[in-house]
């Protein structure tokens, strides 16, 4: 009878030794799980030399035009107006947009600007900050499946270019740049000249930027954290076109 006891007593309390090691390994797998979650980042973001820069940490790279990128779209990691937007109409159209871009890999005409000093293209894994002519990069990243718009070319290879807009405008300017061998959107901390604008990015070491459209209400952006949405910019109007899309 006692042996009997005894045998049930060791059983209850493996079953209990179990329970509790599962308890333990099951709260260490959540606290694992919620480590892994804050360590990732989609978009590392620095604050310097009045300066806001955020480093995507991207797969690919699109123009996505007429209907901005979904928030619920978890894929989506960062998203910027790109090219000048022409009149404020609603419905999309292609022509509407500033210069000839590349969406999805099709290449679709934009009306003709003299702003459009430069253009940025990214196919086969790689980007180019192209100085006119850059037809045949369009060309070449609609032929490999991959985006591309033209703007304001700001800095080639480490050099200040010459751009349609005055030094002395003001406003919170947006560039698309390459800083260290690494693609980011540098935008300025608060209404500066575009001067100032230019050797903020300079003082950097910005090697490549191009600039992004800051008009109000296209100055709208955002960008994605583990947690939430970051916005940038107040969403003033439903005017905006095109918007360079980085997916992770």
């Amino acid at each position: 009878m006692k042996h009997k006891k005894y045998i049930v007593s060791s059983f209850i309390l493996v079953v209990l030794l179990v329970l509790c090691y599962s308890f333990y390994d099951q709260e260490e797998i959540t606290v694992k799980k919620e480590k892994e979650k804050e360590d990732i980042v989609y978009v590392e973001r620095v604050d310097s030399v009045g300066l806001v820069i955020l480093y995507p940490q991207f797969s690919t790279i699109d123009l996505v035009c007429d209907t901005m990128p979904s928030k619920e779209d978890a894929s989506v990691i960062l998203v910027a107006e790109a090219a000048y937007t022409g009149e404020c109409i609603k419905q999309f159209k292609h022509s509407n947009i500033s210069g000839d871009h590349v969406s999805r890999g099709v290449l679709y005409r934009g009306y003709k600007s003299r702003r459009n000093t430069g253009a940025f293209v990214y196919y086969n894994d790689a980007w180019k900050f192209c100085e006119q002519p850059y037809r045949n990069e369009l060309d070449s990243a609609a032929h490999y499946g991959g985006a591309g718009f033209a703007q304001e070319l700001i800095v080639k290879n480490s050099k200040l270019m010459d751009t349609p807009r005055k030094d002395g405008s003001k406003n919170c300017f947006r560039a698309l740049c390459e800083h260290s061998s690494r693609l980011c959107i540098i935008e300025s901390d608060s209404i500066i000249t575009f001067g100032e604008f230019k050797n903020r990015l300079m003082n950097y070491g910005v090697a490549n930027a191009i600039y992004l459209d800051m008009g109000a209400g296209w100055s709208y952006a955002w960008y994605r954290t583990p947690s939430s949405i970051i916005e940038l910019k107040p969403h003033r109007h439903d005017y905006c076109t095109n918007w360079v899309t980085f997916y992770k």
